[in-house]
């Protein structure tokens, strides 16, 4: 009965430390790959660490920072949107499209588009919760019809000639710092601040974790998931806004293939694929890695495909890592479980 208790001790004493090295190699084993990579291109990357070039990269994955809060909170809440890409498009083009050939001022154009945007993420979230059918599938359809009717406003054409004023939320600065990375910051700390300190937040942690649990325990989960869509199509629509501001140009291709930059940032930074975990303080390392990757192989004329080489990977060893450590985390629980039992 003594070797029992004994054994049954030493199995819990195991599961503590698994459990409290699996929490700092998620902690710390990001941020550790960010470092190594900023070391990397710091000796290889010609005018890497400039601080001209630090500006441009941070003026760069504002965009990407912004729609990753978004993303993150979507895929905590158990969904994905594909749409994003496109949702910049058609966001872009069209903003572009009010100032120039209908003459509306730049701050009416942008809250016009910007609420465009939040009703596409609501729509996305309406199909997904009234139909079941899956997120994946949804956003993609949404994204192909965004991609059309962004064609069909510019006619693949880019639409220019916007007042000078308007450059100022893309290009400009305040005490020398990017008003793009400003705005990025101040919505990295309320995405932050909305899924530690409100119930929201921990409603969209419950949903992703267990939608099934999440109902029977009185959480209106439709509703939430709806909100979760359109705070990721507000934010993507803000960040193309932006875009439009840093490029002076309305573009259609604008957008494209972005939303594979914030999946794979939202998943390097350690936002499960499958729902229930990730923090925004992850997202924005996993930004800050996709940043500096594209901006120091560009340094160092890599070719644009073997970006996306290096990035799949990337993202592919990023799932398989989640994956692994749910299942570790499962088996831990279990033996956990089977020992409580035997004390």
């Amino acid at each position: 009965m003594k070797a029992n208790t004994n054994t049954n001790q030493q199995g819990v004493a195991t599961v503590k430390k698994s459990k409290i090295d699996l929490k700092k190699v998620n902690e710390y084993g990001v941020f550790l790959v960010l470092i190594a990579i900023f070391i990397l291109f710091s000796i290889y990357a010609p005018n890497f660490f400039q601080i001209k070039n630090m500006f441009n990269v941070a003026r760069q994955i504002s965009t990407l920072g912004i729609v990753a809060v978004g993303m993150t909170i979507v895929m905590i809440s158990g969904g994905i949107d594909l749409s994003v890409g496109y949702q910049i498009s058609l966001i872009n083009v069209l903003c572009a499209w009010l100032m120039v050939n209908a003459n509306i001022s730049p701050l009416l154009a942008s809250i016009i588009v910007i609420a465009l945007g939040t009703f596409i993420g609501f729509i996305n979230g309406l199909i997904v919760v009234k139909t079941g059918v899956v997120p994946l599938i949804v956003t993609l359809a949404i994204m192909n019809v965004l991609r059309g009717i962004s064609f069909m406003i510019s006619r693949g054409l880019p639409i220019f000639g916007f007042p000078k004023s308007f450059s100022f939320l893309g290009q400009g600065s305040i005490a020398g710092i990017p008003v793009s990375l400003i705005i990025m910051a101040v919505i990295f700390v309320i995405g932050s601040i909305i899924l530690k300190k409100t119930y929201f937040g921990r409603y969209f942690y419950a949903i992703g974790s267990n939608e099934e649990a999440a109902k029977l325990s009185g959480i209106n989960t439709g509703a939430l998931q709806m909100l979760a869509f359109s705070i990721c199509g507000f934010l993507t629509s803000v960040a193309a806004v932006l875009t439009l501001s840093r490029t002076n140009s309305g573009l259609s291709s604008n957008g494209v293939g972005f939303e594979f930059n914030v999946i794979t940032a939202c998943v390097l930074g350690g936002v499960s694929a499958s729902g229930g975990k990730g923090t925004i303080f992850g997202a924005l390392v996993g930004v800050l890695i996709v940043g500096f990757l594209d901006n120091g192989l560009l340094l160092m004329n890599v070719s644009e495909y073997t970006q996306w080489v290096v990035k799949g990977v990337l993202m592919l060893a990023a799932v398989v890592y989640d994956i692994t450590m749910r299942r570790k985390n499962e088996y831990i629980k279990k033996i956990k479980a089977i020992n409580v039992e035997n004390v």
